[in-house]
C-alpha cells in the first residue's frame, strides 16, 4: 500500500482518469485530494524493502532505550507515536493502534509527545508509505487520494504494520493485512492474520537478528 501498495485498479479504470471516492465502508472520509494528485500504482523496490527494516530498527532502538529505564523487563515494549501532523486521520490512526494492541502482546502502541515515530498527511503520487529519515526516526505518510480509493483504516493499519517490522506481501489474500492493495479496493479487512500477529510478537521479543527479515513477493 504505498510505496508499498500496488494499485489493483484494472487497465480500464486506470485509463479513466477520474477516481471514485472511498466506499461507505471507510471509517472516516479522507480530505478531498487536490487536482494535481494522481492515482497510486507504485511498486515497492528492494531499497524500500530495506527502508522497512531500517524504520523498524530505528523505532525499536528508540523504544528499547526508554524500556531500559523501566525496572519491569518482562513488560511489552511501548512504542509511542504522534498523530498531530495527520489530524484528518486521527480516527483511523487511533483505530489502527487499537487493532494492533489487541492483536499482539510483545509491543504496545500509545500516543504521546515523546514519540518514536509520527504520522503525516498530504498528497503524493506514490500513495501512502512508511519511511525513515535516516537519523533514527521514522514516519508514516498517509495520502489523501489513496485513502479515498481504499479502506482508510486498512491503509493505516497496513502502514503501521511496517513500523512493527512486517514487509509487504502483495500477492496475499484480503485476509492478510500486509497484502496491501493487492486484493483490490473492495478489500476492507484491517486486521492482521494469525501469521502476521505471530511474526510481530516474535520480532519484538527477539529482534531481526534472531527472527530474520524476509520480504515475500
Amino acid at each position: 500500500m504505498s510505496r508499498r501498495l500496488i494499485s489493483a485498479l484494472t487497465a480500464v479504470a486506470a485509463a479513466a482518469l477520474a477516481v471514485p471516492a472511498m466506499a461507505a465502508t471507510t471509517s472516516t472520509a479522507a480530505p478531498a485530494p487536490t487536482a494535481e494528485t494522481t492515482t497510486s500504482s507504485y511498486v515497492g523496490t528492494v531499497q524500500e524493502e530495506a527502508e522497512t527494516k531500517a524504520f523498524y530498527d530505528a523505532v525499536m532502538k528508540s523504544a528499547r532505550a526508554k524500556q531500559a529505564k523501566n525496572p519491569d523487563k518482562t513488560a511489552a515494549v511501548t512504542v509511542v507515536y504522534s498523530a498531530s501532523r495527520a489530524p484528518s486521520f486521527a480516527t483511523q490512526i487511533s483505530r489502527s493502534a487499537q487493532i494492533w494492541n489487541s492483536a499482539v502482546t510483545n509491543v504496545r502502541l500509545v500516543s504521546g509527545s515523546n514519540y518514536d515515530f509520527y504520522y503525516r498527511e498530504g498528497n503524493d503520487p506514490r500513495g501512502s508509505y512508511a519511511s525513515t529519515n535516516g537519523h533514527g526516526q521514522g514516519y508514516i505518510f498517509l495520502d489523501y487520494r489513496q485513502n479515498q480509493q481504499y479502506n482508510s483504516t486498512r491503509v493505516t493499519a497496513h502502514e503501521t504494520g511496517h513500523v512493527l517490522g512486517l514487509p509487504d506481501h502483495y500477492s496475499g489474500p484480503c485476509s492478510e493485512l500486509m497484502s496491501g492493495g493487492g486484493p483490490g479496493t473492495s478489500c476492507t479487512n484491517a486486521q492482521p492474520n494469525s501469521a502476521e500477529r505471530s511474526r510481530v510478537n516474535q520480532l519484538w521479543a527477539n529482534g531481526f537478528t534472531s527472527a530474520g527479515f524476509t520480504t515475500v513477493r
